[in-house]
C-alpha cells in the first residue's frame, strides 16, 4: 500500500514537472513573437501570429505534439531570418545610395561653374569699379545695388545648376545600377537563384569536348506540390531543392533551371566522377521536404531523376540538341 502510494505521489511530481517545462516552452514562445525584430509589419506581424498559433497548440500537449511545434517554430524561424536578411540588404542598399547621392551632391555644390562663372564674375567686377569711381551718389547706390543683386543672382543660379547636375549624376547613376540589376536578373531564376535556361544554354554552347559532363534531373513533385498546397509551397519547395544542389555539386558548377521541374548542371569534373555525383544527387536529394504552409510545417515529396550527358565530337549546337532530346525522353519517362 506505501509502495503504491508513493508511485502515485512520484507521478503527480512528474506530471507537475511535465507541466511546468510545457509552460515555460509556451511562455517561450510567446516571447519570441512578443520581441521578434520590426521588419516591415506585415512580414513582423505574420510571424507573430505564426508562433503565437504554436504556442497556443500546447495546452494538452502529446510527445508527438512537442515535436511537431518544435519543427514548425524552427521552420518560422529559419523562414523569418531569410526575410530578415533581404529586408537588411535592401537598407544597406539604400544607405549606400544615399550616401553616394548626397557626396555627389556636396561635391558638385563645391565646384565652380568653369568659364560661363568667370565670364559672369569679371563682369561684375567691372561693375564694381564703376561704381567705385567718383560720381553722383544717385548713380553710385544704384551701381552698387545693381552689382550686388547681379551677384547675389549669379551665386543663386550656381547653386541651382550645381544641384541639378548633381541630380542628373545621380539619376543616371542609379539608371545603370538599374539596368545592371536588370540584366543581371534576366540571366538568375528568381525562385531557386540559378540561372535560366537561356543562361545555361549559353554555357552549354561554350563548352568543349571532354570538359566535364552534364547532369539532367527531374525533380519530380514541384508541380504536384502546387496542386496539392499552393504555389509558395511549390516555390519554397524549389528553392530548397535548389539549395540542397549546390551543396551537393562541386563549386564552380554551373546550375540552370529548364523548367518547372527540370534542373542542368554542367560539372567540370572527369566522367568517372560525374557519374558518381549523379548517383549521389539522385540518392541525396530525393525524400521528404519542409515548407511553409500559413504558418504549419507542410512536407510534400521530391523524385529526383538524373541523366549524364558528356560532351563528346561535334558542334555545341549538336551537344544542346542532344540535351534536349535527352531531357525529353527523361520527362517522358515514368516516375
Amino acid at each position: 500500500m506505501l509502495s503504491i502510494r508513493d508511485n502515485i505521489t512520484e507521478l503527480e511530481r512528474l506530471a507537475a514537472e511535465r507541466d511546468t517545462a510545457v509552460s515555460c516552452y509556451r511562455d517561450s514562445l510567446h516571447n519570441v513573437a512578443d520581441y521578434a525584430v520590426e521588419l516591415e509589419d506585415q512580414v513582423t506581424s505574420q510571424h507573430r501570429r505564426y508562433v503565437t498559433e504554436v504556442a497556443e497548440s500546447l495546452s494538452g500537449p502529446t510527445p508527438e505534439a512537442l515535436r511537431g511545434a518544435s519543427a514548425t517554430l524552427r521552420a518560422l524561424l529559419r523562414d523569418y531570418r531569410r526575410k530578415a536578411a533581404e529586408y537588411l540588404s535592401h537598407i544597406r542598399e539604400q544607405l549606400a545610395s544615399t550616401a553616394r547621392a548626397l557626396e555627389e551632391v556636396m561635391d558638385s555644390l563645391a565646384q565652380t561653374d568653369g568659364d560661363y562663372e568667370t565670364r559672369m564674375l569679371s563682369a561684375l567686377g567691372g561693375l564694381r569699379e564703376v561704381a567705385q569711381q567718383p560720381a553722383g551718389a544717385p548713380i553710385r547706390d544704384l551701381l552698387t545695388a545693381a552689382t550686388n543683386a547681379v551677384g547675389d543672382g549669379v551665386e543663386e543660379m550656381r547653386k541651382q545648376h550645381q544641384a541639378h547636375v548633381a541630380q542628373f549624376k545621380t539619376e543616371i547613376r542609379m539608371l545603370h545600377n538599374r539596368i545592371g540589376q536588370l540584366e543581371s536578373a534576366a540571366n538568375i531564376d528568381s525562385v531557386t537563384q540559378l540561372l535560366t535556361r537561356a543562361e545555361i544554354e549559353r554555357h552549354i554552347r561554350s563548352l568543349e569536348r571532354g570538359s566535364g559532363g552534364l547532369l539532367l534531373m527531374i525533380a519530380c513533385g514541384i508541380r504536384r506540390s502546387e496542386v496539392r498546397f499552393n504555389a509558395d509551397v511549390a516555390a519554397e519547395l524549389a528553392g530548397a531543392f535548389a539549395k540542397r544542389l549546390h551543396n551537393a555539386l562541386p563549386p564552380n558548377t554551373a546550375i540552370g533551371r529548364w523548367s518547372t521541374e527540370e534542373f542542368v548542371a554542367i560539372l567540370p569534373a572527369p566522367s568517372a566522377d560525374v557519374i558518381k555525383i549523379a548517383k549521389a544527387v539522385s540518392e541525396q536529394l530525393s525524400g521528404t521536404y519542409s515548407c511553409l504552409l500559413d504558418g504549419k510545417v507542410v512536407h510534400p515529396d521530391l523524385q529526383v531523376r538524373v541523366t549524364v550527358v558528356e560532351p563528346a565530337d561535334g558542334s555545341p549546337e549538336r551537344l544542346l540538341v542532344r540535351v534536349r532530346e535527352s531531357m525529353t525522353q527523361t520527362l517522358a519517362a515514368p516516375a
